[in-house]
């Protein structure tokens, strides 16, 4: 297990390509990429179709690591939960996007945006949005509102986006979700749920001409791993993963 995974109790590295055009749907074509995919990780054997219609192959969900790989109208995503290291997710989401062009029709120009994305689950039995306030802290400007007689915590979601150079098209976000609602607060009954923390960077628009897919990739989760252990991992990750334990 990555050293990351013993900050959180799941850990995940996902890729997610959003295309300007609707991807193909074709019966062939959908499961050809597929196979494909299977050839090389042959633990990848679980196959179906959502509701909406979106199409999905994993590994089984019971040996507490997984891969899995989603096909959307505009959307391809490819993921890895608690991999044993980055580079080893890292080379489904190269493979999948080593293909994305000739099995899929995806030209680098069709490109919406693409994402590197690190996520954290951590399992807690309580009033999620006390605990990251608590954890990270509120700030000054609404701290004062914590301590109103009688007042609980319903709602603390912190999220920032950063543009990374000059034209905006390139940006890193760190998004916190809870989730715990009203009613739970009000009985005083929590079950165990997660309180997830997102971290990504992302490319938007169109790649520069002559650039790949898996260039970009490679210049994004360098930037994401960079930023995660400077602003993220001791200024979020180990107060939240402390802030549970205490209790």
């Amino acid at each position: 297990m990555h050293a990351y995974g013993s900050l959180a109790d799941d850990f995940y590295v996902n890729m997610n390509l959003n295309t300007e055009m609707q991807l193909p749907a074709g019966r062939e074509t959908v499961l050809g990429f597929f196979e494909r995919v299977q050839k090389a990780y042959p633990a990848m054997r679980n196959f179906y179709t959502r509701e909406n219609g979106d199409f999905v192959l994993e590994e089984d969900k019971e040996q507490g690591h997984q891969r899995w790989l989603s096909i959307e109208p505009r959307r391809v995503c490819s993921g890895h939960v608690n991999p044993q290291d980055i580079h080893t997710a890292t080379e489904q989401h190269m493979l999948v996007l080593q293909l994305i062009p000739y099995m899929l029709s995806v030209s680098p120009l069709d490109c919406e945006a693409l994402d590197f994305m690190m996520g954290f689950d951590f399992s807690y039995s309580g009033n999620h949005d006390a605990l990251v306030a608590e954890a990270l802290g509120t700030g000054p400007a609404v701290e004062g509102m914590l301590d109103i007689a009688g007042a609980q915590v319903l709602n603390f979601e912190p999220s920032v986006t950063v543009s990374l150079e000059e034209t905006c098209r390139r940006q890193a976000r760190l998004m916190v979700e809870t989730r715990t609602n009203a009613y739970q607060v009000r009985r005083g009954e929590y079950p165990e749920d997660q309180i997830s923390v997102y971290f990504t960077v992302r490319q938007y628009g169109s790649l520069e001409a002559g650039a790949s897919f898996e260039e970009t990739f490679v210049e994004l989760r360098e930037q994401c791993e960079h930023l995660m252990e400077s602003y993220v991992v001791d200024q979020v990750l180990r107060p939240l993963a402390q802030a549970i334990a205490t209790k």
